[in-house]
């Protein structure tokens, strides 16, 4: 942990000059217009010049944009923890492990499908904890047992461990995937203690409306994917939304997932615009972008009531985040030929 009082309101200051370079929405309009050497191009006059021009020589279409994008996302999270001190240093820290659990999902994923190291590498994001070289170990191995064996004294080593009997028996990844967000949410909030005071209390209301929305995307992914599977299994505790047994009920009733939403105080007063969209999402990928509007509405709305708090970088975090995948979105259905309405309908616009 970085020594010293924690400074928010200095790391705020600088989150907001940060904020102001993001792109809007006519912005991501714009790029669906464009095939991926014009995105480059496009990218090149905007806060991605310098990873542009840098990877330029040795990358082109796609890959360019993939990895400027993922270069340019770390150097800005590595920012945050440059800049903040103390206590706001480790709650910036532990939330950024969070790519550690990316980048394990991207790797998982790259052997259930046989991909090439160098197409998973694409993908990673080097902004979490995890040492280069277990990520180049992981790079290394065709067996997905073989990955978890090097995640053994991890705070992920355990959980994945425990979930492989039931990946073996389904021969879906969900158990396995869900093992990380558990173990990453539990470590989370695990030492901060209670009752929650000061910079913690707005952390963990931050953290609670996320897991409870994570709850709600597993809900209807496990009544999507037909496959067998306990709900109580992948349940997230800490959120305020959802008991383990209002979950289970909830499983496969849309209607009543969203209405479960919107009768809760703390969203269904602060997210109706939001709300609205889940009502009119009819496929998992509109319910899932519609879940991380309503994150990021959420976000910006606590930031503006603890404007010193840090919910403000924790909602930029999420923005930015936002801006890499709408951007790889663009750029990955012009490559394959997706037509502008369906590209728009990868987009998480606000």
């Amino acid at each position: 942990m970085s020594a010293g009082a924690s400074n928010p309101e200095y790391v705020n200051a600088r989150v907001r000059s940060r904020r102001a370079t993001l792109f809007a929405d006519e912005d991501y309009r714009k790029l669906i217009r464009m095939g991926p050497s014009e995105i480059a191009r496009f990218m090149e006059e905007t806060e991605y010049e310098r990873e542009i021009n840098e990877l330029g020589t040795r990358f082109s279409g796609v890959d360019l944009i993939e990895y400027a994008l993922n270069r340019n996302l770390a150097k800005h999270f590595d920012d945050l923890l440059e800049w903040s001190d103390g206590r706001l240093y480790d709650l910036i820290a532990r939330y950024l492990r969070k790519f550690d659990v990316w980048n394990i999902k991207v790797i998982i994923r790259g052997i259930y499908t046989d991909s090439d190291p160098e197409e998973i590498r694409t993908d990673l994001i080097r902004a979490g904890e995890l040492e280069e070289r277990t990520i180049d170990r992981l790079l290394e191995v065709d067996e997905i047992e073989d990955a978890i064996e090097l995640l053994d004294g991890s705070i992920f080593g355990e959980p994945l461990a425990s979930a492989t009997e039931a990946f073996e028996e389904t021969g879906a990844l969900i158990p396995l995937e869900n093992a990380l967000d558990r173990a990453f949410y539990e470590n989370l909030l695990a030492d901060l203690g209670r009752p929650y005071e000061g910079p913690e209390a707005n952390y963990v209301e931050f953290l609670e409306a996320e897991i409870d929305f994570r709850n709600a995307r597993n809900a209807l992914r496990l009544a999507r994917s037909g496959a067998d599977l306990d709900p109580a299994s992948y349940y997230i505790e800490g959120g305020v939304l959802f008991s383990e047994s209002e979950l289970n009920r909830l499983v496969g009733d849309y209607d009543a997932l969203v209405d479960h939403i919107a009768e809760n105080g703390r969203y269904g007063d602060r997210l109706s615009d939001a709300l609205s969209r889940l009502r009119e999402a009819d496929s998992l990928i509109q319910f899932e972008h519609a879940l991380d509007a309503a994150l990021l509405e959420y976000a910006d709305t606590l930031s503006s009531i603890y404007p010193t708090s840090v919910s403000a970088v924790l909602s930029y975090i999420l923005a930015k985040e936002r801006e890499v995948e709408n951007i790889r979105a663009i750029a990955r259905g012009r490559e394959v030929g997706l037509s502008e309405d369906e590209i728009e309908e990868e987009l998480v616009i606000l």
